[in-house]
């Protein structure tokens, strides 16, 4: 299962005020679901067992496989992880000791259908591999394409200084662009950042 959620892509997600970065997978055999608020990473990962037992203790009046609790599951969170969560669907968190849990309310078979995700600290390997190492490679490449655009652009712009220089001119005024400034850029480039290191507000 966590082969599977390393290709999942991170999804931002709100439960009531709170917003949180998730991902996750279903599978027939159990789920695993990850999710941070960028100050903390939480995990849980349940085999069809453990889905079963926990099953019977919230939805007594629930007799289906363990195979359709699963696809339900998928089923709610699927459309909340792409941003279109079901209305008849609520979801709410809150922080217990040392952990987030994270309940669901729905309908099943026309039957109130409820969940706890029980999420515990996500060791630093998980966390190493689903989030910080694809976030570095991703910051290494931007900045390899920074860098590429940056020298085109002043390469462009003594290009165009070389025609001014040799009488050309604009037909049309409106084209005309300013020098590129590298440090401008570079200090608007740091401010953005900074002002969006953390997950979007609900």
């Amino acid at each position: 299962l966590e082969s599977s959620l390393l290709t999942q892509p991170w999804a931002s997600v709100c439960f009531g005020e709170s917003a949180f970065l998730a991902k996750a997978c279903f599978r027939d055999t159990g789920y695993i679901l990850l999710i941070s608020d960028l100050s903390g990473v939480w995990y849980e990962s349940a085999d069809a067992e453990a889905v079963g037992q926990r099953s019977k203790e919230l939805n007594k009046r629930l007799t289906v496989h363990v195979s359709s609790f699963l696809h339900h599951l998928c089923k709610l969170m699927c459309p909340l992880l792409a941003g279109q969560p079901d209305a008849a669907t609520s979801f709410s968190c809150h922080h217990t000791a040392g952990g987030l849990s994270l309940h669901v309310k729905s309908e099943l078979s026309g039957l109130p259908f409820y969940w706890d995700f029980h999420c515990c600290p996500a060791p630093m390997e998980m966390v190493s591999c689903h989030l910080v190492r694809p976030l570095i490679r991703i910051s290494l490449a931007l900045q390899y394409q920074v860098q590429e655009l940056t020298s085109l652009l002043l390469q462009k712009d003594a290009e165009i200084e070389d025609y001014r220089e040799s009488g050309a001119a604009l037909s049309r005024d409106r084209l005309r662009t300013e020098p590129f400034q590298e440090k401008t850029f570079q200090q608007n480039f740091m401010a953005e950042v900074r002002s969006s290191a953390s997950p979007p507000s609900c």
